[in-house]
């Protein structure tokens, strides 16, 4: 392989996935503390909205919208939250694949994002900060 066909097969290859998440919140932290330590869980960049720079959010995302809900953004740009975004990150870990399907579309993953939607409500008494 010459250095223009490496060159252009790099430019072509994905970016890895990016959760954003609220590290501010002691059960989301948590949550994600375990999703780290899964397998394929070192192939995913997490951010923590609370510690990383504006830039590192992208121009499609502001801080307020990050320390919302969950943010993923899959490796070909596309960004997705609540339980889309779950579901993608869940696509990514070998372990968890099978969940992310099986509520990944259709009624399935409406009934998630509605429980996620709850959650929310619950989540700001347990915020820190």
């Amino acid at each position: 392989m010459d250095i223009r066909t490496t060159r252009a097969h790099a430019l072509a290859a994905p970016e890895a996935p990016t959760v954003y998440y609220d590290g501010g919140c002691p059960v989301c932290s948590r949550e994600i503390a375990v999703y780290r330590r899964e397998p394929g869980g070192d192939t995913i960049r997490w951010v923590d909205i609370t510690r990383c720079q504006s830039d590192e959010l992208g121009e499609d995302l502001t801080r307020e919208a990050a320390l919302a809900r969950l943010h993923l953004r899959h490796g070909n740009g596309q960004l997705v939250s609540g339980a889309a975004a779950f579901t993608g990150l869940w696509r990514q870990l070998p372990r968890w694949r099978w969940l992310g399907v099986l509520f990944g579309s259709g009624w399935r993953l409406a009934a998630l994002e509605c429980a996620y939607r709850a959650f929310l409500r619950l989540r700001r008494a347990w915020r820190r900060g």
